[in-house]
C-alpha cells in the first residue's frame, strides 16, 4: 500500500513518499515559468526518485510560502521587504536569500514600432501615465497600450523601483499574471509596451528597446552598463537542508548555470 509521511522540519512542510522528499517551490513567474521547471527535469533525470511541486504565481507568494512553511524554496525576482523579514522572525524563521541568476528587465514593444531607444525619464513618463501617445516620444501618433505585471510580482515592484522613480503605475495599465502573457499581448498589439525578463524576449512580433542607448544582454549586465538589471533569488528558511539544499547546489553548479544561460538569464559565475 502506498503511503506518505508528512514531516515538519525547520518550519517547512516537506512530503516524503517512498523515502523521496517532495520539493515544494513557489513564487516568481520570472524564474518559475521556464528556468526552474527545466532545472527540475534535469535534476530528476539524475535523481529519478525526486518529486517537485512548482507554483509560479509571483515573488510575494514565494516569500510568503517560506514564512508560512508551505514551501522549501521561494523564488523571487526582488529582495525580501523589511516587513517580510520581520514577519518571518516573529514566527521563528529567517529569510535567507541565494542569488541563482542575474536578469535584465527588458523594455519591449511591437516589432512595428519604429522606436529603438527610450530614456529612463521617458519610460517613467509612459508607465506613470504622464505620456499617453507614442508621438510624445518620437513614435507614430497613437495611444499607448500599457502592459504590466500584477501586484504580487517582484518584477512589478522592481520596475516601479528602478524605472519609474518609485512612482505609481498609470491607472490605464493592464496588469497581467506573467512574462509570457505580456510578451504575447505586446507582440500582437502595435501600440503595446511592457517589460519582461530576458528569458521571455524571443517571441515573434516582439522588439526589445535600448534604455539610454544600452540593450539588455549578458555583456551589458556583467559590465553593469544596463541600468534595469537585477538578481534573481531562491529564498529559504535559514540555510537550506535536505532536498532543498541539493537542488540549490544543482542550480548553482555547472549544469544548472548552463541552463540559466540557455534560457536567457546571466549566470552568477
Amino acid at each position: 500500500m502506498k503511503s506518505s509521511l508528512l514531516l515538519l522540519a525547520s518550519g517547512l512542510l516537506a512530503t516524503v513518499a517512498f523515502g523521496a522528499e517532495k520539493l515544494v517551490i513557489k513564487g516568481s513567474d520570472t524564474l518559475g515559468a521556464k528556468l526552474v521547471p527545466m532545472l527540475a527535469e534535469a535534476y530528476k533525470a539524475k535523481h529519478p526518485d525526486a518529486a517537485f511541486e512548482i507554483a509560479a504565481e509571483g515573488s510575494t507568494t514565494g516569500i510568503t510560502a517560506i514564512i508560512d512553511g508551505t514551501a522549501q524554496i521561494g523564488m523571487s525576482s526582488r529582495p525580501a521587504k523589511n516587513t517580510e523579514v520581520s514577519t518571518a522572525a516573529t514566527k521563528g524563521g529567517q529569510l535567507t536569500p541565494t542569488v541563482v541568476a542575474f536578469d535584465g528587465m527588458a523594455l519591449v514593444v511591437n516589432e512595428k514600432n519604429p522606436l529603438a531607444n527610450l530614456t529612463r525619464h521617458q519610460i517613467e513618463q509612459i508607465f506613470t501615465g504622464d505620456l499617453t501617445d507614442w508621438s510624445a516620444v518620437g513614435g507614430a501618433a497613437g495611444a499607448i497600450s500599457l502592459y504590466t505585471r500584477n501586484t504580487s510580482s517582484g518584477t512589478y515592484a522592481e520596475w516601479r523601483e528602478m524605472a519609474m522613480n518609485k512612482r505609481d503605475y498609470a491607472v490605464s495599465a493592464q496588469k497581467l499574471a506573467g512574462n509570457e502573457q505580456i510578451a504575447s499581448e505586446v507582440a500582437h498589439n502595435p501600440a503595446g509596451v511592457g517589460y519582461v525578463g530576458l528569458a521571455y524576449i524571443n517571441v515573434p512580433g516582439l522588439k526589445v528597446l535600448a534604455v539610454d542607448g544600452v540593450l539588455p544582454s549578458k555583456r551589458s549586465i556583467v559590465a553593469k552598463q544596463y541600468s534595469l538589471a537585477r538578481p534573481l533569488f531562491y529564498y529559504t528558511n535559514g540555510q537550506p537542508g535536505g532536498a532543498a539544499a541539493r537542488f540549490v547546489e544543482f542550480t548553482l553548479g555547472t549544469e544548472g548555470q548552463a541552463m540559466v544561460e540557455k534560457v536567457g538569464f546571466v549566470p552568477v559565475r
